[in-house]
């Protein structure tokens, strides 16, 4: 043992108990937080409960939050990693400004608020209002989202605002109003522990939504049968009961084939569908050609394993079906949406005990984002921007003319290709990183290249960030108090743990400035989070997603509370439709009719191969901040081509092979990751990346019709094999730094 450079006995005199040095560690309790806080994980939907460990006004560590309901201490790698970020280099540490020829430089914030100010002014005076835009994400709070959604129809007074949930549940969204009137998951997670039967559609649950599968596991162990639909054996996959390894685009086909096999076989619920459904006969006439020969083609499914998969659904008397991003980021999203939701109503399994259905948000506030108006069709509540008597309502909780207000803006591909056109001519982003994340990202880029003026708010220098002309440096989610709204519609408090480092300023303060400067400040004169939420309360107040009955002492009491939730004196809904009362203008849950249409761009022999793309364990979105931890980077250090050993053998290629990827869109060199978990006609990259190692330069524009999702998962590709091994090993601040 290493000698102590002076008595212990004397240091402990000095220093009391815990103060005493080691050569390990220093001063005993040197590192001892000043206090742990109560919170949730940065990152998906789950928004799993943490303790955030904080010394000296920096996130140090974490302990588990073992009284959560949900999580109950359990975390995903990226949860026990996501205090990294609060003291990562790459901090913006206060606002800076583009210098053509120099790169960026420190400006003040008086600098920075004027000149955005003064842009906006000037392209607004020249162009008209909806000439400067506005982007936003949902990894923030429920009341950033609403004073976002006020921001841009008050402050900035453009139709323009939309969200990156654009690219994560408008398709579930778009289903679930055409279904139910209301946009949310139907159960708490917990009832998933005794389905008899659970369908997962679409979801790589284990590695995108990890602290999920426990519910998964639970219902396995009490007997459940699991089917899986998926074109790769994802880890959940692998012990399914069935795995229906479905062609990309196939989805629609394959539930309705499986609809087709339910009423063949009587295994409907007559008294559901009678007495509190509409359009099911219309459904039903759909899908009446839909035969196992023909779902075969379609789908790339053994027709049998489709028999197999109706027949143990059509059989239980508990269910449960997910889904995420796998059925829903297609141009044909709202009909895959809608025919899972046929299945469920065909049945009669929603409302009950242990009978849902869940549509899995993605990003961190995915659910709640949706919710409260910073999208281009919507105002607070789930209300329509488009309806008279909800414009009215929200034009006298904002205190402004319901003229005043802007209409429907564009969504934000729509933005992109607007401003080819010359439409839009300024652009305000937040939480957002296009660069990355939109559909063929060159022409996004080029888009950001022809914009008179940008200003992104922002924690670090993103892709997107570096073609903005001022970066005012924003709040990480630690750094703000609020609320989110996880997947399943629990509305939980994010607790404030440490404040923004150097001149880095909280996001919604940033808002209030601007819209000040702008105008309006007296809308916008908010002393607390807190009063934000209450006044969210009340916008919400009769709309489908109604939060009025909640309160910050309430969520902290029950540790959330599940919308809707409309007095204070009611206890909240974990599980919908007990009641049968349905959101619809008829009160009924609605059937649609499905009819099978292929991808917006199908294989061909100049592109013969499909490609489709998704997420990894150790990433998140954009990589913003997953790209900067360490462990992170090194659990997945660059984006692989999933490619299974038949293809690859056709092309010659061998394992870390680098292969070139060809669409319509562009080409990329990926090491080929030479699996048998993915079809044999298909390739399978990650997104998390940007520069030349973006997904996103390959992939489609094409839009769903009424969600406006773009088709991430289909697109024609071709393969160009390297002829030698790629490097194993690429410098970490590469990637880290997204070049």
């Amino acid at each position: 043992m290493a000698k102590l450079p002076v008595a212990t006995d004397q240091l402990i005199k000095k220093f009391g108990p815990h103060k005493a040095y080691t050569p390990q560690s220093g001063f005993y309790g040197a590192h001892e937080p000043d206090r742990l806080v109560k919170t949730h994980c940065c990152y998906c939907g789950m928004q799993c409960g943490i303790q955030l460990k904080v010394k000296d006004n920096k996130v140090t560590g974490f302990e588990p939050w073992m009284e959560f309901p949900f999580n109950e201490g359990r975390l995903c790698p990226k949860g026990v990693q996501r205090y990294l970020q609060n003291n990562h280099p790459d901090r913006l540490l206060g606002p800076i400004q583009r210098v053509e020829g120099k790169g960026f430089e420190p400006v003040s914030w008086e600098h920075a608020m004027s000149k955005t100010v003064s842009e906006i002014r000037r392209i607004q005076e020249k162009y008209g209002n909806d000439a400067f835009a506005m982007l936003s994400g949902v990894s923030i709070t429920n009341e950033k989202s609403y004073m976002i959604g006020k921001f841009a129809r008050v402050a900035l007074k453009t139709a323009n605002l939309d969200y990156n949930g654009r690219l994560c549940m408008v398709s579930a969204g778009g289903g679930n109003k055409k279904a139910f009137g209301l946009d949310r998951s139907s159960n708490s997670w917990a009832d998933l522990a005794h389905a008899e039967v659970i369908i997962v559609a679409g979801a790589n649950i284990s590695e995108t939504f990890p602290t999920l599968t426990h519910y998964i596991w639970q219902a396995r162990d009490n007997g459940a049968k699991l089917i899986v639909v998926d074109p790769r054996v994802i880890p959940l996959a692998r012990t399914a009961d069935l795995h229906l390894p479905v062609r990309p685009g196939g989805d629609s086909a394959l539930f309705g084939a499986m609809l087709k096999i339910l009423a063949d076989n009587d295994w409907l619920d007559h008294n559901f569908i009678n007495n509190y459904t509409s359009g099911f006969e219309e459904t039903i006439a759909a899908v009446k050609d839909y035969t196992l020969d023909w779902a075969e083609e379609q789908t790339g499914i053994p027709g049998e394993k489709i028999m197999e998969a109706a027949t143990l659904w059509g059989k239980a008397k508990t269910s449960f079906l997910l889904h995420a991003r796998g059925i829903e980021h297609h141009t044909k999203g709202v009909d895959n949406v809608l025919s899972c939701i046929n299945l469920v109503l065909a049945t009669g399994r929603i409302g009950k005990p242990y009978c849902g259905y869940g549509t899995i948000t993605g990003q961190g506030n995915g659910q709640g984002g949706r919710e409260h108006g910073h999208k281009c069709d919507q105002l607070p509540g789930n209300r329509d921007i488009t309806n008279p008597e909800h414009r009215k309502y929200i034009a006298e909780v904002w205190g402004i003319d319901e003229k005043d207000m802007p209409g429907k803006g564009l969504t934000a591909y729509e933005q992109i290709e607007a401003i080819h056109r010359g439409e839009i001519k300024g652009l305000i982003s937040i939480c957002f990183n296009p660069l990355v994340s939109l559909p063929n990202n060159n022409f996004v880029r080029e888009a950001l290249e022809k914009l008179e003026f940008y200003i992104c708010i922002d924690s670090f220098l993103s892709e997107t960030a570096r073609h903005a002309d001022i970066v005012m440096a924003g709040s990480l989610h630690e750094e703000e108090e609020g609320t989110v709204t996880t997947a399943e519609g629990r509305v939980v408090k994010i607790n404030e743990a440490v404040t923004p480092p150097g001149m880095a300023r909280r996001d919604g303060e940033i808002l209030m400035e601007l819209a000040e400067k702008l105008g309006a400040g007296d809308k916008f004169s908010y002393a607390s989070s807190e009063d934000i939420f209450n006044e969210l309360r009340i916008a919400s107040r009769g709309g489908t997603a109604d939060y009025y009955g909640i309160t910050y002492k309430k969520i902290v009491d029950n540790m959330g509370v599940f919308w809707p939730c409309p007095s204070p004196d009611h206890p909240g809904t974990p599980r919908l439709w007990e009641d049968r009362k349905f959101k619809t203008p008829d009160g009924k849950a609605h059937f649609n009719p499905v009819p099978y249409r292929p991808a917006s761009e199908v294989t061909d022999k100049e592109y013969p191969v499909v490609l489709t793309t998704g997420r990894v364990v150790s990433q998140y979105l954009s990589g913003t901040s997953t790209r900067r931890i360490g462990k992170l980077v090194d659990q997945y250090p660059e984006p692989l081509l999933e490619i299974h050993p038949k293809l690859a053998f056709r092309y010659g290629i061998k394992d870390r092979d680098l292969v070139r990827v060809e669409t319509r869109r562009g080409e990329a060199e990926f090491p080929a990751q030479v699996v048998e978990t993915i079809r044999e006609d298909t390739v399978f990259i990650p997104y998390h990346w940007g520069g030349k190692h973006s997904a996103n330069q390959l992939t489609i524009g094409s839009l769903d019709p009424v969600s406006k999702i773009p088709e991430f998962k289909v697109c024609a590709c071709r393969l160009i094999p390297m002829g030698y091994k790629a490097l194993d090993v690429i410098t970490k601040t590469a990637y880290q730094s997204g070049l």
